[in-house]
């Protein structure tokens, strides 16, 4: 068995994987401390897998006493109705929505490693008043991107050839977002669609597409990290996808190291889609934002009182383990570059979680309180993490919340999310039709004028709030997601 912290887990007897809160954490492993035991025998039926959940919820899960005791494990005929049923009371409490699940190691280590997922490559987003469908990005050496879909593209109709197209229209209104991901078809590679879609410019194009394994680019080449001039003025603009791939690391060095030469001091950090991931690497990009503050504490991580001995701090460092795709381990130190940021403007919306949150939240006491906002919408309010635990003979992962984390003032309970604690917020709506970017966007345009110092209209709205902006828009995500599809909502 082995155990991870949303961050990736090693193959070894015991390693942590840890995600949220912030996302994943060390790639590495880390030994030491009681385990769960598997299953007196090694076997993949139901109720071995329920014994396992059951040894990493007792020993493990940051609420105790909010786990149902007197769950009986012969009413469930799967495995995630069962872990759903154990977490109900901490779900009741708003503290696991969704956030302990059951998923594949296999498929997890391959999205970790090196960003590999299967599919057209595309995340979804669908008007909730409407019946419409978008695009909300495409990645690019994806098959979505290479037959002309990209962010703002409409989906029209879906078939599995061109003779029984159905309109998204009538999908939507038959059987809701959910019709919309049945016709579209496992995420599985040759699987293929005939898609009938209407690009931003108005072209309308029908098109047969084969869903394919791609590489996950989580810093785009196109505007994943670009300096922006504000009437003369440097703004640095970094859109991070996700925080799940550990290759990611490299590409945020570059990114910082191109601000840094740059002088850059105020900065749009587009976090509006980022579900979080790896907790190393949100550890990473405040290294990176580090200033004068190497030394200083960026986040505090706490666990249960039957674990404790593991509660951490996590400092400003400067230097940094990479992650060695082919291995799946970190190699040795390596300095990096650092940014000073006098300014920040974080853009966040529902689908903004976990290690995004982590990472705005541990910058709040380094900033100066005028100078830092949320813009676009209330966050997911996910201040908890998860370490991945293994069941190796059954490829079975369960991700069960296991720590919270704190900044260096000791906040961190942000359940109803961030907006509620931000100093500044300005709501902005998600203009889907422009280029991530691109100044005139509305959320890029609203992050700019608060830079500017100029004064916008707050943020209202609970937890989790998940439109999208003019309309109602929200990701697509299936009932049950697949272990690309926990950490990148609305993938396809």
């Amino acid at each position: 068995m082995n155990i991870g912290r949303t961050t990736l887990s090693a193959t070894l007897s015991l390693a942590l994987v840890a995600c949220g809160g912030g996302g994943n954490n060390n790639p590495g492993p880390i030994a030491g401390g009681p385990t769960p035991a598997p299953p007196p025998t090694a076997n993949c039926s139901l109720s071995a897998q329920q014994d396992f959940a059951d040894d990493v919820l007792d020993q493990w899960y940051l609420f105790p006493n909010l786990l149902d005791n007197t769950v009986n494990k012969a009413n469930f005929s799967d495995l995630q109705s069962y872990l759903d049923a154990r977490v109900a009371p901490a779900r009741a409490q708003n503290r696991d929505r969704g956030f302990t699940f059951a998923t594949s190691i296999a498929e997890e280590n391959a999205l970790i490693n090196s960003g590999s997922s299967a599919g057209f490559g595309i995340r979804l987003i669908y008007d909730i008043n409407n019946n419409r469908v978008f695009i909300a990005e495409a990645y690019e050496n994806a098959p979505g991107f290479a037959a002309g879909m990209d962010r703002g593209t409409e989906l029209v109709a879906i078939g599995t050839d061109a003779s029984n197209l159905t309109t998204v229209s009538s999908l939507m209104a038959s059987g809701g977002p959910q019709a919309v991901i049945d016709a579209l078809g496992p995420s599985d590679p040759g699987v293929t669609r005939v898609i009938r879609f209407a690009q931003v410019g108005g072209a309308v194009v029908e098109q047969s597409i084969a869903k394919a394994d791609f590489s996950l680019d989580p810093v785009s080449d196109r505007y994943g990290a670009l300096v922006l001039n504000d009437g003369g003025k440097k703004v640095g603009y970094l859109n991070l996808r996700t925080f799940i791939v550990g290759t990611s690391d490299r590409q945020l060095v570059d990114a910082f190291q191109e601000f840094s030469n740059e002088g850059v001091t105020e900065f749009i950090i587009d976090f509006r889609y980022n579900g979080g991931g790896l907790v190393r690497i949100a550890d990473l990009m405040g290294d990176l934002m580090r200033g004068p503050n190497t030394g200083q504490i960026f986040s505090k991580t706490i666990f249960n009182d039957q674990q404790s001995g593991r509660n951490s701090t996590e400092l400003f460092e400067s230097t940094t383990q990479f992650l060695n795709a082919q291995t799946g381990a970190l190699g040795p130190d390596q300095a990096i570059p650092s940014v000073n940021p006098i300014k920040i403007a974080f853009i966040g919306r529902g689908g903004t979680a976990s290690a995004s949150e982590l990472v705005i939240n541990s910058m709040l006491p380094y900033v100066d309180p005028a100078n830092i906002a949320l813009i676009g919408r209330n966050t997911s309010g996910k201040p908890v993490g998860q370490f991945g635990f293994d069941l190796d003979e059954c490829d079975l992962r369960i991700r069960a919340v296991t720590f919270r984390t704190v900044n260096a003032d000791d906040e961190g309970e942000y359940f109803s999310g961030l907006a509620g604690v931000m100093p500044n917020t300005c709501i902005a709506n998600d203009d889907i039709f422009t280029q991530f970017g691109d100044p005139s966007e509305a959320s890029i345009a609203q992050a700019l004028s608060f830079l500017r110092g100029q004064t916008c209209n707050p943020i209202s709205g609970g937890a989790g709030q998940t439109a999208q902006g003019v309309g109602g828009r929200e990701l697509l995500q299936p009932r049950r997601p697949n272990a690309a599809q926990h950490e990148i909502p609305g993938l396809f």
